[in-house]
């Protein structure tokens, strides 16, 4: 733990070549854009990831090329352990910690609907398996899932490695406001939901975002003018991205199929293709992404490569 991260963490997506295979060269390609573009840690297997549509061979090979490529350019990776079990979790962490993790999220296990107190040993557990930082994620709409604040708080004087929150309920702002209350100020707190309520969580004390990573730059310019002090220019820029992820994150599938769609017109993966089942577009919401795309395109100089 020697130093926090905080800032930009993008999720990784995971790239398929068109015949629903791994395609490595542009993972490896994802990850050089991502840390040289400048985010402050990259983070593998969130749910924007498609974890659920890989098998255990490919996470593992997936890790260990982005830990390698990560760490030779001075970047940091956050891996998710998304196991259901906890004794499979608390093994999957430490293979995570060996293989070079510079922080783990767990996912709390959802399948079946565990109830409150299986849930927090289960995050205590995987908490104490390692020693380096862990952080714990919170995304009751994807999950089914509720825990209260009370419990984060808990897990957090009790393993001092378990240091962040990854908080993505909705509304997300109360609910940060309460975990910094009930800490005196102590919780580092990270906003998902594709940084939809950014602002609002940074002002109530949250330290970064964990956003998909199609459009790092525009996140990274978000934060840092909103560190910078330039609140007003933050919001503005914020605006710009908004009809963007109204329009693409209606569920889960269709974020993932768009955020690959920006990737691959952007140059940095080869293919769109996401394992089914998978988002069918349809032509008006076609239109719709090239509409909303094009000024973000025009103002962040976003080139095709590959279309």
């Amino acid at each position: 733990m020697d130093s926090i991260i905080k800032g930009i963490c993008p999720i990784i997506a995971t790239p398929f070549t068109e015949r629903g295979e791994i395609d490595y060269a542009s993972l490896e390609n994802l990850v050089v854009d991502l840390v040289n573009g400048g985010c402050h840690a990259v983070t593998l297997f969130g749910i924007a990831g498609e974890y659920y549509k890989l098998t255990d061979k490919e996470r593992e090979e997936m890790v260990n090329l982005t830990v390698a490529t990560a760490h030779r350019l001075g970047g940091k990776v956050i891996i998710s352990v998304t196991d259901h079990a906890t004794e499979v979790a608390v093994h999957r962490a430490a293979d995570f910690e060996k293989a070079g993790a510079d922080c783990l999220m767990i996912l709390p296990p959802f399948f079946l609907k565990p109830g409150a107190s299986y849930l927090y040993e289960h995050m205590k557990a995987v908490a104490q398996a390692v020693s380096i930082p862990v952080m714990a994620q919170y995304a009751p709409e994807q999950t089914g899932v509720t825990i209260a604040a009370e419990a984060f708080c808990r897990l957090e004087k009790e393993c001092p490695n378990a240091i962040y929150y990854k908080i993505e309920c909705k509304p997300a702002g109360p609910y940060v406001t309460r975990l910094m209350h009930l800490t005196n100020g102590r919780m580092k707190i990270f906003v998902g939901n594709a940084g939809f309520q950014m602002i609002e969580c940074m002002d109530r004390g949250a330290i970064g975002a964990m956003p998909g990573c199609s459009m790092y730059d525009v996140y990274l310019d978000i934060y840092k003018k909103y560190e910078k002090g330039e609140r007003s220019k933050a919001i503005e820029i914020h605006n710009k991205l908004l009809p963007m992820l109204n329009h693409i994150r209606q569920n889960v599938e269709q974020i993932i199929a768009f955020e690959k769609r920006i990737l691959k017109r952007r140059g940095i993966i080869a293919s769109d293709y996401c394992r089914r089942p998978s988002y069918n577009t349809d032509p008006y919401f076609d239109k719709l992404f090239d509409e909303f795309y094009e000024p973000l395109s025009r103002e962040y100089e976003w080139g095709i490569k590959y279309e």
